[in-house]
């Protein structure tokens, strides 16, 4: 039997509405797990909202708040971690956080996200233009970074629950959970 110390983190990354924050809240209910939302923990250092963030402070003090909390959540008691949609453009980043956890990529199409996150606030990158435009160039940008993670997860026929329970498979396959 596997035991706590050999688990290793479960990182998911994606685009914006690929369902990284609900399904890894899902994800760490049933793995009995801690679940690190970076996004949420950027708002709650800061004392603001991510989009009170990238306005006031701009993308490279969100992104620096977030490489340090990302940091901390890899060195901790092993969790599901929700990153931001950019979490995997940066290099080294990315590196490390190949390196430390099991990286599943929840791939979602631009149509499919824009439809998620339609409504919703809190998405800097996606104001004042077309999401589902927005997230095309976003995809562009980020697909090679994505796409080295170690599993990938299409989401865009699947409920939240069936991803998560996805990913709760793939933990228990390859993440020592």
């Amino acid at each position: 039997m596997e035991t706590g110390l050999s688990r290793k983190p479960i990182v998911l990354v994606g685009l914006p509405g690929s369902g990284k924050s609900t399904v890894a809240r899902l994800a760490a209910a049933t793995l009995g797990a801690p679940c690190a939302d970076l996004d949420e923990a950027v708002a709650a250092v800061a004392g603001k909202t991510v989009s009170r963030i990238f306005a006031e402070d701009g993308e490279r003090a969100f992104r620096t708040l977030e490489k340090t909390l990302g940091e901390e959540a890899l060195r901790g008691p092993p969790a599901v971690v929700a990153t931001g949609g950019g979490y995997m453009e940066d290099p080294e980043r990315r590196r490390a956080v190949l390196a430390a956890g099991l990286v599943i990529y929840l791939a979602t199409s631009p149509a499919v996200a824009a439809q998620r996150v339609r409504g919703t606030a809190g998405r800097p990158l996606l104001d004042g233009l077309e999401a589902e435009v927005r997230l095309r160039e976003l995809l562009a940008r980020r697909d090679s970074g994505y796409r080295e993670a170690a599993v990938t997860v299409t989401t865009d026929s699947l409920s939240s629950h069936e991803v998560a329970a996805a990913v709760v498979k793939l933990a228990r396959e390859r993440g020592g959970w």
